[in-house]
């Protein structure tokens, strides 16, 4: 009986041990695939931005890594050329030529995101994009983008903002950081469902 009770308790250890470290490596597996900009065709900013997507697709375009910048994720219901969405005016702000900009208003999701930017570049005659985010979100961009731009020539790399909230261990222990790691292992579970 000792025995059986001394194996239950060094499994259940074992195993408290091995769930706590998954836990906390929840942070950097989320946000293994950002990397280094590369001179590129297009900069795309995704949507659901609070203005740090913004401020990183603008600072790599004044940097020279590509002379487009593809907003995607604004509502096309409210959006007029004639009256700029709040992104495009922050982008325009901040040095960038509205000329240089173009709007998507089709995509809501990630997925639409992908397959909509994959068909204007093949419009545009491009072949490489650097993809803005948040840390958190790079594990599902590069599945998506990986399963969107399979079979074709054309080329993405992800970039990261650099939120003040974001720690890749850590993570855990700010709210904002916390829910959004939660959500993208949620929305990875369905994405891997649905799209892949």
């Amino acid at each position: 009986m000792k025995r059986f009770l001394k194996r239950a308790l060094i499994a259940f250890f074992s195993a408290s041990v091995v769930a706590a470290l998954f836990f906390l490596s929840l942070g950097i597996l989320v946000s293994q695939h950002a990397t280094h900009p590369e001179k590129s065709d297009v900069i795309v900013v995704l949507g659901g931005d609070n203005g740090l997507r913004v401020r990183k697709g603008a600072e790599l375009y004044n940097a020279g890594y590509a002379a487009h910048i593809l907003l995607t994720g604004i509502d096309g219901r409210f959006y007029r050329p004639t009256h700029p969405n709040w992104r495009e005016r922050r982008m325009i702000a901040l040095r960038i030529p509205k000329k240089a900009i173009i709007i998507d208003t089709k995509s809501t999701t990630t997925w639409d995101e992908a397959i909509n930017t994959s068909i204007t570049m093949e419009r545009n005659g491009w072949k490489s994009a650097i993809v803005v985010s948040d840390p958190p979100h790079m594990l599902r961009l590069h599945q998506t983008w990986s399963r969107a731009f399979k079979g074709s020539p054309k080329k993405f790399i992800l970039v990261s903002t650099s939120p003040l909230w974001w720690h890749r261990v850590l993570w855990w222990k700010d709210r904002e950081s916390y829910q959004f790691v939660i959500s993208e292992i949620k929305k990875n579970i369905f994405y891997a469902a649905v799209h892949y």
